[in-house]
């Protein structure tokens, strides 16, 4: 285990060998596994539902550990799984009208759609930590504020990378719209435009950040596990707002086994390399393992915790225009979150 993820887990109260003694119930510590723990289980025959979830995306690992460990079966969910490519308005689209039940998806990448109306409730955070800015050792760039009148790859303009450093950014001193160049690739295309000399940084996250740092030689400046955003969740489990009102168990059942496959994948990085690497197959399963390492697995927050972390979010893409600033951050987060555990 690396000294910092030591760090991370001693400071939150868990070790590795202290989540493996819960045996198979493995859930949460805290109030989240309290709450999951006592929520009424889901009776009767299994409960189909539909899952959508991106396999390309590494910081999505609960998912197919809950389904390799059978959580989503321990707790009576018949789970066809729907490989999402598309959009985030599509996936929130589907999720609002039933065409899926559930979702798994980044925070930063959810929350400006979510202004629209979308009937879906956030009701569980999965992880945290996916985010990293990289640079070339000889750069000159080392830290966030040296990015200033720099010029900075990202895969999407309007992606959660880019809102995240201009979010870190504005916090640094430096003015993320007119003080920085922003320059967008294909992400796979990051690394050669970095050779080229064409961007002096960028942003992305594992696995190509992990591939960029070990092929290219490129360094890590800044991630989404300093500067407070340790303690915060970046992707989020989002339920059908009817299932929600209509059918609690099953909304219940469904953070249950994600807040399950989360904390096996914290406990057992290994394990989980090795359950994720078909969905990777440029992969080795040990630099798999490297990777889940470097996340927070263990950070999976359910009740009043998680809304207080959408309510921060709410403010940090006020901060730098992605949301309206009359938003009400307390308010919005209250009006898109449920606590099935309640």
């Amino acid at each position: 285990m690396s000294s910092s993820n030591q760090h991370h887990m001693m400071k939150t109260g868990l070790t590795r060998r202290g989540l493996a003694g819960l045996g198979a119930s493995l859930l949460l510590g805290g109030q989240a596994a309290l709450a999951a723990d006592e929520a009424p289980l889901l009776q009767g025959p299994p409960k189909k539902i539909t899952l959508a979830w991106m396999p390309t995306a590494l910081c999505h690992i609960a998912v197919p550990v809950a389904k390799a460990k059978g959580f989503f079966e321990k707790n009576n969910l018949d789970v066809d799984f729907v490989n999402w490519a598309g959009s985030t308005d599509m996936l929130l689209q589907a999720i609002s009208t039933g065409k899926a039940d559930a979702g798994v998806g980044m925070i930063l990448r959810w929350l400006k759609p979510m202004e629209a109306g979308f009937d879906v409730k956030l009701t569980a955070g999965t992880h945290g930590g996916c985010m990293q800015v990289l640079s070339a050792p000889d750069s000159g760039v080392k830290t966030l504020a040296d990015l200033k009148g720099k010029r900075i790859g990202v895969g999407d303009l309007a992606g959660v990378d880019k809102n995240f450093l201009s979010i870190v950014l504005v916090k640094k001193g430096v003015d993320p719209t007119s003080e920085v160049e922003w320059r967008q690739y294909p992400p796979d295309l990051l690394g050669i435009a970095m050779k080229k000399g064409e961007i002096d940084a960028l942003s992305t996250s594992d696995p190509l950040a992990f591939t960029l740092k070990r092929d290219n030689g490129l360094v890590q400046i800044f991630s989404n596990l300093q500067d407070g955003y340790e303690n915060l969740s970046c992707c989020v489990l989002g339920i059908s707002g009817s299932l929600v009102r209509n059918d609690r168990p099953t909304a219940a059942a469904i953070t249950r086994s994600l807040l399950q496959g989360a904390t096996y994948a914290a406990a057992h990085p290994e394990e989980a390399g090795e359950i994720y690497a078909p969905n990777a197959p440029k992969q080795r399963p040990g630099d798999l393992s490297t990777m889940l390492v470097s996340v927070t697995s263990d950070h999976a927050p359910a009740g009043e915790a998680f809304r207080k972390e959408l309510a921060f979010y709410v403010e940090d893409l006020k901060r730098v225009g992605v949301m309206k600033p009359g938003v009400d951050a307390n308010r919005f987060a209250t009006k898109i979150f449920a606590d099935v555990f309640a």
